[in-house]
C-alpha cells in the first residue's frame, strides 16, 4: 500500500472505500507537510489493507478543504465510514496518528 494522491473530484469516492481513511490536506511549499509524508508512509505500510491513507493538495483542490474548515496546514482527518471522527491540525508525532487509527480499529 502507498499514499493515494487524491482531489476534489476523486476525495468521495476514495473515502468511501474503506471503512478506515486518513486524509492529510496540506500543500507541496509546506515544510510541516513534507515532514508528515515519511510518517504518512509508514503508516500505509503498517495499516495495509486496513486504512487508506490519502493526500489531497489544498493549493490544487480548495473545494473538499473549504468543506472541512481546514484553516492551516498540514491537517489530517480520520473518517469513518465515510464520515470525519478526528482532526489532527499540525504535524504530530507518528504514535499520535497510530493512537487515533486505534480508536477505530477495533471496529474494523
Amino acid at each position: 500500500m502507498s499514499v493515494i494522491e487524491v482531489n476534489d473530484v476523486t476525495f468521495q469516492s476514495e473515502i468511501q472505500k474503506k471503512e478506515l481513511t486518513l486524509v492529510e490536506f496540506g500543500a507541496v511549499w509546506c515544510p510541516p507537510c513534507k515532514a508528515l509524508l515519511p510518517i504518512l508512509g509508514e503508516l500505509s505500510e503498517k495499516y495495509g489493507e486496513q486504512v487508506s491513507i490519502l493526500k489531497l493538495d489544498c493549493d490544487e483542490s480548495p473545494i473538499t478543504p473549504g468543506s472541512f474548515g481546514i484553516m492551516s496546514m498540514p491537517t489530517v482527518i480520520v473518517f469513518h465510514n465515510g464520515e470525519p471522527v478526528e482532526k489532527l491540525v499540525g504535524l504530530r508525532p507518528m504514535s499520535v496518528y497510530e493512537n487515533v487509527l486505534s480508536k477505530y480499529m477495533a471496529t474494523v
